[in-house]
């Protein structure tokens, strides 16, 4: 990634090196909570972190802030890492835990209490939230404030011995109730919570809180810039306080300096870890993967490549305006990407059968077709030609109207690499008038790739050799959201606006031959159709393929206007 021209904060930290700041060393990291899968969000911050740590020489830490075990899996950590990877990006021994940190956090804790800087309190979180005023009306204090400081460690010791229930005290940081930032205004550091965590077990019932335990995990770990989304910019004069009041106490490694940048609003999806968890668990979606989710696993199921994505999220480019990038910039990173990279291969989506009467029956003829026009490393492969050929139901109308360049009845057309045939006749279902046999004829002067292919006809159509195609499930997947701001009524629910066409499946396609051994993963340019990839779900007995993106570039074309 090199946003290095446009980036304010590559112009921040190049001011920092100029003038020796942190001995001119750069370390980043990426801190996510294992709540739920990454997003497409999260990849411009992975790509941001990690590309900024390479491009100075620093270092990158990959850190997850396990700090509240009621909403925490393995199964996240596992697929951030999983992530990460594909992204190409890598940590090397530096993957931590705020968990890590838990004996140091209850430590500093401690001293803050000490140095009269925190305090237990018994207001239950309603009351916290009463008494905390509004953006209007200063707070006012709590009761328990002015608690001496032997009362304070002793009550926060009964705390971690688990002698009071879930919720019934806190401790709060001792800042300023009447402060304008209503984060500043005695903001919770720890809280009851007798859940077994991940990592930790059983051993600790109070947690700390993400707002004091991540800067203090930057702190420990040297980080020289924080860099994250805006949301967190008012919550940065806090950080700043807790980092800064537990350096007085203790000596640590680094005094980070937050930067923030705008979060990715992306248009027709939802960015919220909380509402696609709730896409997941209320069955809308068929899991954190599924091919229509932002998540990064669901691209990757779907085809996307990591370079694909890192190139988008250079693209986009980072800035401090918060605003919303078109999902056809996404759709174009991955067809230019795959334009260079991915075979030509035949598929027909939607049947119909046409038969050849003047070619012979039992022939087969091997054709030779070539996977990249433009990229002939790729090589080539062997078709099968014979008398019988599935060609799209939509190749066909038997009265067309002008400029239609497909079969119709008397008209002549090229099945690529093959011949030009001509249409005589058609078989009807006598029940239902539905066409159900395309008759034909082919001159075999007409062979592809010959000296005799002399005539020219302006519609070519793909098609795919009845006993030798290879029967698949194609699953077409569309935009989930059919608004391209699905939250912009804001007291509607989002998934009201959920697109029921976002996902077809066509049972009865056909694919040719040389995609016997195509592996999970693999993507194709099914000709005159699209890209696919094929999904995890494919077998020995049935091939899956997901569309990942239609031939038309809608962004393109707005670009080029």
């Amino acid at each position: 990634m090199n946003n290095k021209l446009t980036s304010f904060i590559h112009d921040i930290i190049d001011k920092d090196i100029d003038e020796g700041k942190n001995k001119r060393k750069v370390h980043t990291r990426f801190p996510p909570e294992p709540n739920g899968y990454l997003h497409i969000g999260h990849a411009k911050s992975i790509c941001l972190n990690f590309g900024i740590a390479q491009e100075y020489n620093g270092l990158c830490n990959l850190r997850f802030d396990d700090t509240n075990p009621s909403k925490e899996d393995v199964e996240y950590v596992d697929s951030i890492q999983e992530d990460v990877k594909w992204l190409g990006f890598h940590w090397d021994d530096r993957m931590f835990y705020a968990s890590d940190y838990f004996d140091q956090l209850y430590y500093f804790a401690v001293q803050l209490i000490k140095a009269g800087k925190a305090y237990v309190d018994d207001l239950s979180a309603d009351e916290i939230r009463e008494y905390r005023g509004t953006l209007t009306q200063p707070g006012k204090d709590s009761p328990h404030r002015n608690r001496s400081v032997e009362e304070n460690l002793e009550l926060f010791q009964q705390m971690k011995a688990g002698e009071f229930s879930d919720g019934s005290r806190v401790l709060r940081a001792k800042i300023d109730m009447s402060s304008a930032n209503i984060n500043m205004r005695d903001p919770v550091l720890y809280r009851i919570q007798k859940s077994k965590h991940h990592r930790t077990g059983d051993k600790w019932c109070i947690y700390p809180m993400y707002d004091y335990a991540h800067p203090l995990s930057d702190a420990m770990e040297g980080i020289t810039h924080s860099i994250c989304t805006c949301e967190f910019e008012d919550h940065r004069p806090l950080y700043n306080w807790i980092v800064e009041n537990v350096n007085t106490l203790v000596n640590l490694k680094s005094i980070p300096q937050q930067i923030e940048f705008a979060r990715l609003n992306l248009s027709n999806t939802v960015m919220s870890k909380r509402k696609l968890r709730q896409l997941v668990e209320e069955g809308y979606v068929n899991g954190w993967d599924d091919p229509r989710m932002p998540t990064i696993s669901g691209l990757r199921r779907r085809g996307y490549t990591p370079e694909a994505i890192r190139d988008f999220c250079e693209r986009i480019g980072v800035a401090k305006a918060v605003s919303t990038v078109d999902i056809a910039l996404l759709e174009h990173c991955i067809r230019e990407d795959l334009n260079h990279k991915a075979a030509r291969v035949m598929g027909v989506l939607r049947p119909i059968k046409l038969i050849i009467d003047n070619y012979p029956e039992g022939q087969v003829e091997w054709l030779e077709a070539e996977y990249h026009p433009d990229n002939p490393e790729l090589g080539s492969r062997k078709i099968p030609f014979a008398r019988v050929v599935y060609i799209e139901q939509e190749d066909f109308m038997e009265n067309p109207p002008k400029k239609y360049f497909r079969l119709t009845p008397g008209k002549e057309v090229r099945l690529k690499y093959a011949y030009i045939i001509k249409c005589e006749r058609v078989v009807k279902d006598e029940q239902t008038g539905e066409i159900i046999e395309i008759h034909c004829t082919y001159d075999p002067d007409t062979k592809s790739g010959t000296s005799n292919e002399v005539r020219k006809v302006k519609g070519t159509l793909h098609w795919v050799s009845a006993d030798h195609a290879i029967k698949s499930e194609v699953r077409l997947y569309d935009h989930l959201f059919t608004k391209a701001n699905p939250e912009d009524e804001k007291d509607a629910d989002f998934k009201q606006n959920i697109n029921p066409m976002s996902l077809e499946v066509l049972a009865s396609a056909f694919v040719e031959p040389s995609l016997a051994s195509a592996k999970p993963g693999s993507g194709y340019q099914f000709i005159r159709q699209g890209y696919f990839s094929v999904d995890p779900d494919s077998n020995d007995q049935l091939k899956v393929f997901n569309r990942i993106v239609s031939l038309k570039d809608s962004w393109a074309k707005t670009q080029n206007k």
